[in-house]
């Protein structure tokens, strides 16, 4: 492979500006999206075939989960080795196919990469094993002596986000740190031997021509000095925001300075450049910011958002901070509703109704991509997927499930592969009819696939479609910094936006009942049927329960 082996795509919306301020960015979780080889497992060549799909859709890029050498202790985040793939997705060059594939089509393409942790197998701590006590190679890890007199007590109280004890002890009386799954021992960033083989993983990658890493774990790398107690239980549950002393410390930042340099190396003009985005779980939206100033990276997950109920006050609230904790450091606001390791926010906003659910879920897709800057989907939601609540145990994956203390285990639950056509299991998923897929999907997913919704206009699939196009079409949509909001009632979320070539209305109405509004212009598109306002003299439109309307105003 030569630096810069694939040109990144040089048409669509995003290609003459930083592209990554409003870019669309799609979620493939590899295990789920296609199967090319029918064994029941989502590969490289599956998702490869799939593109065309992406790109009509009409997203900008594409966000691939981990896909490297792994046991899959945690679904490939736990990586073995950075410059390989796992043979159950591909090869090496089957990933520069894809990359390349991805660019013909005018997609960008974005690879997660792990820092925080590895996996057990990784050649530095089996190393690290066998060298033991006081080595070299234990330096680039935690390893501490146990408390208590005989040194079976873990070194602090720490927990894993996966539920125990975030320490466990080897053969030899010493214990290493993982706050995820034991199979996941957390990197020393202060040993000058993990900056210097992360460096040279992004240049790897970089040189074989993607456009971008999302950065897993990235609030984790630095723990506090002295691996202090926190002294309580129950510290930090996925996705959390309390302050603890191995997250979102200080030094992460000069990190994230280093690496920039590095992707400006490969591309730093408008169109050109290589990105980074974080996935930092912090207190608050402002402490995230943090992670975006000049010279730092380019976008972070916006978990405050992702983690807000549907409520219009709640949504106004976290509108605005993110607004304004993005502009004040010149970064793009990104907006996101479901991801691989949260329920399906189909699900999330049902509160045990599953047609209220995908009406929610429909009216805060339109709220999402009307909002300033960047958004982000994940695979399936599309089809108005919800999450699969009754998966046998036995089939279970998620290393959570199996920790009695920790999360609830049930990510597994919207990671179930997607349904592409056909009336039997799997749905197209491979290339058999009835063959394998590596969880079961419901029988009731024929009628979601993207065969039966395709050219339905009442779909969800044909919805997204007309919403991404007008998204980019509309010259107030994309990037920006801030809305104007608009009077509405109690209830509904009204906000303008407005350029010089165009103004755009959003109407969203958050309550359980019909509401009238004054009509801003002519519509755009709607989540759901609406009406004019009936009666003498009536000018308004009635937008209904639980909905979001596009004005040209």
């Amino acid at each position: 492979m030569t630096q810069n082996a694939t040109a990144a795509p040089t048409t669509g919306s995003a290609s003459v500006r930083e592209w990554w301020r409003d870019a669309v960015i799609y979620q493939v979780y590899p295990r789920s999206f296609a199967d090319g080889d029918g064994d029941g497992m989502g590969d490289l060549p599956g998702i490869t075939a799939r593109l065309p799909y992406l790109r009509d859709l009409g997203v900008d890029a594409v966000w691939l989960s981990p896909f490297y050498a792994s046991p899959q202790a945690d679904a490939g985040y736990d990586v073995a080795d950075y410059r390989a793939v796992d043979p159950m997705f591909g090869t090496l060059a089957d990933a520069d196919r894809l990359v390349r594939e991805a660019h013909a089509l005018g997609l960008r393409f974005i690879v997660d990469i792990v820092p925080n942790h590895c996996s057990d197998r990784h050649e530095w701590f089996r190393q690290a094993l066998r060298d033991g006590p006081g080595s070299a190679a234990r330096e680039r890890f935690f390893f501490r002596p146990g408390r208590g007199a005989d040194g079976t007590l873990p070194p602090n109280d720490w927990e894993s986000v996966f539920g125990g004890p975030a320490w466990t002890r080897v053969a030899d009386g010493e214990w290493y740190l993982h706050l995820f799954a034991a199979e996941q021992p957390d990197f020393n960033w202060e040993h000058p031997d993990v900056h210097d083989e992360f460096r040279s993983v992004l240049r790897f990658w970089l040189d074989l021509g993607v456009d971008g890493f999302r950065i897993d774990v990235a609030h984790g790398l630095v723990k506090a000095p002295g691996l202090p107690d926190i002294g309580h239980a129950e510290q930090v549950r996925l996705l959390g925001k309390q302050a603890v002393p191995y997250f979102d410390q200080d030094g992460v930042h000069e990190i994230y300075r280093d690496w920039r340099r590095i992707l400006d190396e490969y591309g730093a003009g408008p169109g050109t450049e290589r990105i980074a985005v974080a996935e930092a779980w912090t207190p608050t939206v402002e402490r995230s910011a943090l992670y975006l100033r000049r010279g730092e990276l380019h976008q972070a997950f916006n978990f405050e958002y992702l983690t807000t109920g549907w409520d219009a006050a709640a949504l106004r609230a976290v509108i605005d901070r993110s607004l304004a904790a993005m502009s004040a450091v010149d970064a793009p606001a990104t907006w996101v509703l479901s991801n691989h390791d949260v329920v399906r926010h189909s699900t999330r906003f049902a509160d045990g109704d599953a047609a209220r659910g995908l009406r929610r879920a429909r009216a805060a897709t339109l709220l999402m991509l009307a909002l300033p800057g960047s958004a982000y989907l994940y695979q399936g939601e599309e089809l108005g997927l919800p999450e699969v609540t009754e998966l046998p145990d036995e089939v279970r994956q998620d290393p959570a499930f199996f920790r009695g203390s920790g999360q609830d285990g049930t990510r597994d639950g919207c990671r179930v592969p997607l349904p592409w056509s056909g009336e039997r299991a799997p749905f197209g998923f491979g290339p058999v009819e009835g063959g394998p897929s590596w969880l079961p999907q419901p029988d009731s997913w024929k009628d979601l696939s993207v065969a039966a919704q395709t050219g339905d206009p009442a779909s969800t699939l044909e919805f997204y479609r007309r919403a991404l196009a007008v998204r980019r079409a509309h010259p107030a949509l994309g990037a920006g910094r801030d809305i104007a909001w608009e009077p509405a009632p109690e209830g509904v979320l009204a906000f303008r936006r407005t350029t010089s070539a165009g103004s755009f209305v959003c109407t969203t109405n958050v309550s359980s009942s019909p509401v009238t509004v004054p009509t801003p212009g002519t519509l755009l598109l709607a989540s759901a049927d609406v009406a004019p306002e009936a009666g003498p003299g009536a000018e308004g439109t009635v937008l209904p329960a639980d909905s979001t309307v596009w004005w040209a105003a």
